[in-house]
């Protein structure tokens, strides 16, 4: 734990202690940090409101000012079983109801494991820690918000009152951090999306199913014609493949029932559960029998990578055609939770920029540092240059994984040498890999310091050995290739949700849906605007012509907050020298330019793909 995790765990146990000195039959569940602060679950005959966080913060700031000690107080399990039965578990002393939440987490607590009591003032919670020291180290603190959520996340629990907050060590760090959502509010994709006409989900559609909107799909368009372009010069092949495949296929790869929890349902064939309903098949039958592969069915596809596996093993390989690089704009569909959902950046149908490499053991590493090199020229022609590189690894102590330790000490040593030779940053995560592989994730950090999960690079001994995949090698034997999945961008949804967010919703020009936006200054000039839209459309920019009665004020308000990089001013002085008036969206008023002159600039700066 964190010294910042560790003060705001200690926190907290403050927050406990204030709702407590006002609700004192409140029962508590859980109280951990998290990223952005703390929160505690409670169960409350009072519904807690905003309006009550004014008097919560109140008795906290009470608290920290006593200057309580935290003190850990070790105990037998018998001990901590009998304090709670008598309520005196997250409570300040003894009650008529027991501790029922924290009787509950004794008894998942493994026999043998030590048990800890923390005690600050007259609140004793059962508490791993660690503390602070006392409660007045305990720097600034707010109260941010309330949620729901189910005792254990499981639906057939109780439902709880959640009350976040976060901490800081000073004022100052805690008035940044505000600062910054703030900022974040501003730059919020899904606000931007809908003033900029990016994108949208509809209800009818469903959550988590993104639209793209004509502007939208202009942006994800050059991205995937950028990135396309790096490809062709690594000799990828592209492949197109189906979004719905037998269930049987995800059975022999492991996604399914790997993955089955992020899954959407199997679809089974109508004649069969029409007979199947005949029989009185009940659904834990069903599910049992799609399972151990009884029954089969179709699944939407949660990965690209099975059906890119049988691309490969459709003929014959010999050592002289490998490597073998497949790429593809897939879409897969992921079940999440609705409450998991959030705009681009977390949805249930989503296109991968994804790539499948089948290479020998001798290519791997040269593989790997072109598969390193090319996520990295993604961030850096985007302006992402703050990211760190995360390195998961298996979790030995888990059953998750797939394969023999062998296959996984090779693909993950072939892993931390490329990171090594590259001089890229990194950490090593056990418990991060994908179940048939290790992988290395790119974490970005956008413009205003939040970090997001983007690229992927994954080394797989496992699913070549699952699919019996072969190539016949210079002596003539058969071997087994190895195999790398890869995706600079991951999710193209996400990633352009990330990047709305990160430059505010002002693409570099290359990006933007409207580039240039032509403005007469009265109806007069409107026919040599459309001289000039010509000039620009047949040179393939992407502009528009402002034929409104606007005046011209109004007119280049307007493009400024629709975020067009180029603004074409022209009057009668322009139409008679030929010329246009150009205005910068970063730079406003930059001169008269002839129209060739200004698109053979812009022309090279969308060359060049200039971020300023």
């Amino acid at each position: 734990m964190t010294d910042l995790e560790r003060l705001r765990h200690s926190c907290a146990h403050v927050l406990a202690s204030a709702i407590l000195r006002i609700w004192p039959q409140a029962q508590f569940a859980a109280g951990p940090p998290v990223e952005t602060g703390f929160y505690y679950d409670l169960e409350l005959d009072h519904r807690i409101s905003l309006d009550d966080f004014e008097r919560i913060e109140a008795e906290m700031k009470k608290i920290v000012k006593e200057n309580q000690p935290f003190e850990k107080i070790d105990v037998s399990r018998e001990e901590a079983f009998a304090m709670a039965q008598e309520g005196r578990l997250a409570a300040l002393g003894r009650r008529e109801q027991p501790s029922k939440f924290k009787l509950d987490i004794l008894e998942h607590i493994p026999e043998g494991e030590a048990i800890s009591l923390y005690r600050n003032g007259d609140f004793t919670d059962l508490c791993a820690g660690p503390h602070v020291m006392r409660t007045g180290n305990i720097g600034a603190f707010k109260l941010t918000s309330l949620a729901s959520a189910y005792y254990r996340g499981d639906a057939n629990n109780p439902q709880l009152q959640r009350v976040y907050g976060t901490a800081f060590k000073t004022r100052a760090e805690l008035d940044a951090y505000f600062a910054q959502l703030e900022e974040a509010k501003k730059r919020d994709h899904r606000k931007l999306g809908r003033e900029l006409d990016l994108f949208q989900i509809d209800e009818q559609v469903g959550q988590g199913l993104i639209l793209w909107k004509p502007k939208g799909a202009v942006i994800r368009q050059q991205l995937q014609n950028f990135i396309g372009e790096e490809l062709r010069k690594q000799g990828y092949s592209e492949v197109f493949t189906p979004h719905i495949a037998k269930l049987d296929l995800f059975r022999t790869s492991g996604h399914y029932p790997y993955y089955r929890e992020s899954q959407f349902p199997p679809l089974i064939e109508p004649e069969a559960l029409s007979r199947l309903a005949g029989e009185g098949c009940s659904c834990a039958q069903l599910a049992n029998q799609l399972t151990n592969g009884e029954l089969d069915g179709y699944l939407l596809k949660p990965m690209n990578c099975p059906m890119h596996i049988k691309i490969y093993a459709s003929e014959l390989r010999s050592y002289r055609n490998l490597p073998v690089r497949l790429s593809e704009f897939g879409t897969v569909y992921r079940w999440e939770q609705s409450g998991e959902l959030g705009g681009m950046t977390r949805v249930r149908g989503f296109t991968q920029d994804d790539g499948h490499l089948f290479c020998t053991e001798e290519q791997l590493a040269e593989e790997l540092r072109q598969c390193l090199e090319l996520g990295l020229n993604v961030l850096r022609a985007l302006g992402l240059n703050e990211f760190r590189a995360r390195i998961g690894l298996r979790d030995p102590d888990s059953s998750k994984y797939v394969g023999t330790p062998a296959q996984w000490d090779k693909a993950e040593a072939a892993l931390k040498q490329i990171a090594v030779q590259s001089n890229i940053s990194f950490a090593e995560e056990e418990g991060e890999a994908a179940f048939y592989g290790p992988k290395i994730d790119f974490i970005v950090k956008d413009v205003i310091g939040r970090e997001w999960q983007l690229g992927t690079i994954q080394v797989d001994y496992n699913l070549p050995e699952r699919f019996d995949l072969t190539y016949i090698d210079s002596d003539n034997s058969s071997k087994r290739p190895v195999m790398i999945h890869r995706a600079p961008f991951g999710s193209l949804e996400r990633f352009c949700g990330v990047l709305i967010e990160h430059f505010a919703g002002a693409f570099p020009l290359w990006l933007a849906p409207e580039q240039v936006r032509i403005l007469p200054i009265s109806d007069k000039h409107v026919a040599y605007g459309g001289q000039i839209l010509s000039l620009l459309k047949a040179a393939n920019i992407r502009a528009s012509l402002d034929e409104s009665s606007d005046k011209i004020g109004a007119k280049i308000r307007l493009a400024q907050l629709q975020k067009v990089p180029y603004m074409l001013v022209l009057g009668a002085r322009e139409e008679q020298a030929g010329e246009v008036a150009v205005r910068s969206r970063l730079r406003g008023d930059e001169g008269a330019a002839s129209a060739p002159h200004f698109l053979e600039r812009i022309q090279q700066e969308i060359k060049n793909r200039k971020l300023d």
